[in-house]
C-alpha cells in the first residue's frame, strides 16, 4: 500500500541520508487519548489504563503514515506550514493496520468482583488504533515497532527502510525551498524510479495537488 510520511525539511533530509524513519513514542503523540479513548468509569479504570499505557509506550513506537498527501491540513500540522516533505512509501509490513475514528470512547467491561477492566487481545488491539473522529482528516494507517533499547540515539528510536518499507515518491510541500537536485544526490542506485515531485495550492479547491514529477535516474 503506497502511504505517505510528512515531515519537515531538515527531517526528511536526514530520513533519506540515513535510510530510515524516527519511530514516535505514544506518550508524545498529538493525540492525549492515544491508548486511553475509554469509557473509564471510576478512578480505578483511569489508572489501569494510565499504567497499561505506560507500559506500552516503553516497549512500542509507532510509524504513522497518511494515505493521500493533499489534505493542507496534514502539511500545515506535521510538514513545517507546507515547507516540508511528504516521503512516499510502498509499505508492506504484516503489522500495518487502519486507525479507528470513533464518536465515543470504547466501552470495556470489568469484573463485577474486582472491578478490573477486562481485556483480551481484540480490544488490546482496538484500544491501539482508536482516536476521536476529529481526527479523522489525517486518514491514518500505523505500523507498531518493538523498540530496540540498544540502538536509541540521544533518547530517540528509528526504523530502517527495509524491503517492508520502501521509498517511492518524494512530494515537495508548496513553500518547501528544497532543490530537487539536493534530494535526487541522496537516492541510491537502487533507488532509480523514486519520483521527485513539486507540489501547489489548488487554484480551484483546498487542495494540494502536483505541480509537476520527474524520475531521478542514477549515474
Amino acid at each position: 500500500m503506497k502511504l505517505y510520511y510528512l515531515t519537515p525539511a531538515q527531517f526528511a533530509l536526514s530520513a533519506l541520508a540515513l535510510r530510515r524513519l524516527k519511530v514516535a513514542r505514544l506518550a508524545e503523540l498529538n493525540d492525549p487519548f492515544e491508548l486511553q479513548a475509554v469509557n473509564a468509569e471510576t478512578l480505578l479504570h483511569r489508572e489501569f489504563f494510565r499504567r497499561a499505557k505506560e507500559k506500552i509506550n516503553a516497549s512500542h513506537g509507532v510509524l504513522c503514515f497518511s494515505k493521500d498527501w493533499k489534505n493542507p491540513v496534514l502539511w500545515g500540522h506535521y510538514a513545517d506550514r507546507l515547507r516540508g516533505v511528504a516521503l512516499g512509501f510502498e509499505v508492506t509490513s504484516p503489522h500495518l493496520l487502519p486507525v479507528i475514528y470513533a464518536s465515543t470512547p470504547v466501552k470495556i467491561e470489568t469484573d463485577p468482583e474486582t472491578g478490573v477492566p477486562q481485556l483480551n487481545d481484540e480490544l488490546v488491539d482496538q484500544l491501539q488504533r482508536t482516536k476521536f473522529e476529529d481526527w479523522r482528516y489525517e486518514n491514518e494507517m500505523r505500523v507498531y515497532v518493538q523498540l530496540d533499547h540498544d540502538s536509541r540515539e540521544s533518547g530517540l528510536y528509528f526504523y530502517p527502510f527495509d524491503t517492508s518499507l520502501v521509498l517511492k515518491e518524494i512530494v515537495l510541500g508548496p513553500r518547501c525551498e528544497l532543490p530537487a537536485e539536493s534530494l535526487k544526490a541522496l537516492l541510491g542506485a537502487n533507488e532509480s524510479e523514486v519520483m521527485v515531485i513539486k507540489s501547489t495550492l489548488a487554484s480551484q479547491s483546498f487542495s494540494v495537488v502536483e505541480a509537476g514529477a520527474q524520475s531521478h535516474k542514477s549515474a
